[in-house]
């Protein structure tokens, strides 16, 4: 109780928020629910026609300059929601001015720029959290502490399944789904949720070895399905199934084989059966954008992650996703891209 009480306490932290796009709802909506905590200085934005629509649903001020952040010493931190061709350039300018950051995924177009981001707020000295939500849905927490225990045993075998889909028309969208603009297609922009989640609870692969390709059912530069194998360090092998052209869309897969039983986690439902007869079951499926619509998912694993990242930077301790930590998953993206594209197993 008198942690709670300490952390009311605490004047508000003020933020901004750079970009206000389709994925700036769900941030914003938990930035309203976190109003005892957090107060928005400004919510920044090229386009005054976005800006416009976006303070018709949220009463945050609003500015088109990013030096209204930059040079105001009372922000403490940003919430950078714009597209991962900016990443590395406004990451570096606000950790150069001292502001901690909260980072839409992916961490940048590429490895190597995901490297940079991370590197700019080491220098810096602030923290990088990376918003990598699924990892603090409840079924997925509850997993995530059967596996610490050693609940499962050791792992013999780990799948990853993220059968979503997207029409034409959400590729329409002048660079969605390039390498300039997003850096890569299904892997970097949809799947890299659960991906970040299962490598959580598995572990990064030793080996990959993948197929890429674009289907018939879409129009665009990059990836939208994709096979892979895994082999991990202590043997045990996996598999990875990721596509956006799976009509009308099923909730993300994550499968654990252990010696002592397996668990799987489909959605926002857990269903684990152990080998003494035992099984248990943890929440209920739930929208997880995996249709046409892709914001069709609760707000509330963002919420849970932005408050992670408050307490983070009040109590100077690591985030929970921190950015060197989501370097893991870019690693096995680039891993995936790379056997594909050489048709030759990956070593990572």
């Amino acid at each position: 109780m008198a942690a709670q009480t300490e952390t009311r306490s605490r004047p508000k932290m003020r933020v901004a928020m750079i970009g206000v796009g389709l994925a700036s709802r769900p941030h914003a909506q938990s930035l309203v629910d976190l109003g005892d905590r957090v107060e928005v200085a400004v919510a920044v934005a090229k386009s005054t026609a976005r800006l416009a629509d976006f303070g018709r649903n949220f009463p945050f001020p609003t500015s088109t300059r990013l030096e209204d952040v930059l040079a105001d010493p009372g922000i403490t931190a940003a919430l950078v929601l714009t597209p991962p061709d900016t990443h590395v350039e406004l990451v570096t300018r606000l950790a150069q001015a001292g502001k901690h950051v909260l980072l839409e995924k992916p961490l940048a177009l590429d490895l190597a720029g995901a490297t940079e981001v991370v590197a700019a707020c080491e220098r810096a000295g602030v923290t990088l959290a990376v918003v990598l939500q699924h990892r603090f849905r409840p079924a997925a927490e509850t997993l995530t502490r059967l596996v610490a225990a050693g609940a499962l045993g050791e792992l013999a075998g780990a799948s990853v399944a993220v059968r979503w889909w997207r029409p034409q028309a959400y590729y329409d969208e002048p660079g969605r789904g390039t390498r300039a603009r997003d850096g890569g297609g299904v892997l970097m922009t949809q799947a890299i949720h659960t991906l970040d989640l299962f490598l959580s609870l598995a572990g990064e692969p030793a080996e990959v070895s993948a197929f890429a390709a674009t289907t018939a059912l879409h129009r665009m530069e990059c990836e939208d399905i994709v096979a892979g194998a895994l082999r991990f360090r202590n043997g045990a092998v996996g598999a990875i199934d990721a596509t956006t052209a799976c009509f009308p869309g099923f909730p993300e897969r994550v499968e654990l084989i252990g010696t002592k039983g397996t668990a799987i986690l489909t959605g926002g439902r857990l269903e684990v059966s152990f080998q003494d007869g035992r099984t248990e079951t943890f929440g209920s499926g739930e929208s997880t954008g995996s249709g046409a619509n892709p914001m069709g998912f609760s707000h509330e694993p963002h919420r849970a992650l932005i408050a992670d990242f408050l307490g983070a930077v009040e109590t100077r301790r690591p985030p929970r996703v921190s950015g060197r930590d989501a370097l893991r998953v870019h690693r096995v993206i680039d891993a995936l891209i790379r056997s594909s594209t050489a048709r030759q197993i990956v070593t990572l």
